[in-house]
């Protein structure tokens, strides 16, 4: 499908991989259909975005970075406050920064509050993109209202409810905060169903699902399997919460020298390889490495159970073990888990022999291989970034000639 008009879309999103990278296929798809994009985001991400063809409009933002994860702090509070704050400080310099060129249609990343704000004030579509799982039937029952009650127990929690709540009256949003992230008009769901919890449950008028928006990723770079590697494990815990070298050395410690293993190991940026000791020689370790790349020769992953990381190792079929450490990770790990292919082990449960033991086992399951397989093919049926442009040039408003 081919627009005949070229258009202008605003695309918003924070400087996060985990918020960006899931959009930046779609993006290029869209500017491949003819489509002028405007993708606001701050400097650090601007190269990133450049890339896919799309213009970056550089703003300042006050989110934390995955350079400095402790600054997230460890409540509920913690984590919301951030998104709130920068959202009304953005607002009047994104709205000053369109001012003269103003977009046919607006979509962004979950993270963006002023993109539905900026929409509705200029009176065009909006298509929220969510690069994790959505709500569902039932959801404010059994999720949200507990996070409100956490909320409004504290001073704090009430301050920040009655600020959010007035500032979306302030800009004529007319309705309730609560509603305000998860149910957006309409939503496009960058993750397979697979990976969606109570996916039977998901208004799928206003939600969905197009799977994994991947791409090739030849700019990141390939990865060979080692000659004479029986089995392959990649190790990564994302890019944000990756100041664990206790972990690394259980993992150094399970699989070292561990007879026909090849072992790649992703430590971040914040632990440096001397702290885990002596290497051997069936481990590499690195800072950051092409991760689908070696999932699609990887026997195994042990990862945090991230929405990418997740949805990478269902995409290629490779055993899981995860080991979740923050906000959707749980959730994710519990449906790896479910669907039959992967074992979970809370981080205060890591030992090199629980390491060991699980990820042999998990390799050795064949029914865990049967259903990696199985979900494999299903993915590679979703609509993936063709759908996923379509519907954004299905909400194009029309022209007159």
């Amino acid at each position: 499908m081919t627009s005949p008009q070229r258009a202008h879309i605003a695309m918003f999103s924070i400087a996060a991989h985990g918020h960006v990278n899931p959009s930046l296929e779609v993006i290029r798809e869209l500017v491949a259909r003819g489509h002028r994009v405007s993708y606001a985001i701050p400097a650090s991400f601007a190269e990133k975005v450049a890339a896919t063809g799309a213009e970056p409009v550089i703003y300042t933002s006050t989110i934390p970075t995955d350079d400095d994860p402790d600054a997230w702090g460890t409540e509920l509070i913690d984590n919301l406050e951030p998104f709130l704050a920068d959202g009304m400080q953005s607002l009047p310099h994104l709205a000053e920064a369109f001012e003269d060129d103003r977009p046919d249609l607006v979509i962004s990343d979950i993270t963006s509050y002023p993109a539905p704000i900026l929409a509705h004030r200029w009176g065009v579509p909006y298509l929220q993109l969510s690069p994790n799982m959505v709500a569902w039937d039932g959801y404010e029952e059994e999720v949200g209202a507990a996070q409100t009650a956490q909320l409004e127990e504290s001073e704090r929690g009430r301050a920040y409810r009655t600020r959010f709540q007035a500032w979306l009256d302030e800009n004529g949003m007319d309705l309730p905060l609560d509603r305000f992230v998860v149910r957006p008009e309409r939503s496009i769901v960058l993750i397979p169903k697979a990976l969606q919890l109570f996916a039977d449950r998901v208004d799928e008028s206003a939600f969905t699902f197009v799977g994994a928006c991947q791409g090739e990723r030849a700019d990141q770079g390939d990865w060979e399997r080692p000659a004479g590697a029986e089995k392959v494990l990649l190790v990564s815990l994302g890019s944000a919460n990756t100041k664990q070298p206790g972990f690394y050395r259980a993992c150094v410690e399970a699989f070292g020298d561990l007879p026909g293993w090849h072992v790649v190991l992703q430590i971040g940026k914040f632990v440096d390889p001397s702290e885990l000791g002596e290497i051997p020689g069936n481990i590499e370790v690195h800072p950051w490495v092409p991760q689908l790349a070696i999932l699609k020769k990887a026997d195994a992953f042990i990862t945090h159970a991230g929405a990418g990381g997740s949805q990478e190792g269902l995409a290629t079929g490779t055993p899981m073990l995860a080991i979740p450490l923050a906000v959707d990770q749980f959730g994710n790990a519990d449906t790896l888990v479910q669907l039959g292919v992967a074992r979970r082990l809370p981080m205060e449960d890591v030992t090199a022999e629980a390491l060991r033991e699980a990820v042999t086992a998990l390799v050795a399951d064949l029914e865990v291989a049967r259903r990696g397989e199985e979900i494999k093919q299903d993915m590679a049926k979703e609509g993936g970034t063709h759908q996923a442009a379509d519907i954004i040039e299905s909400a194009l408003p029309a022209r007159t000639a």
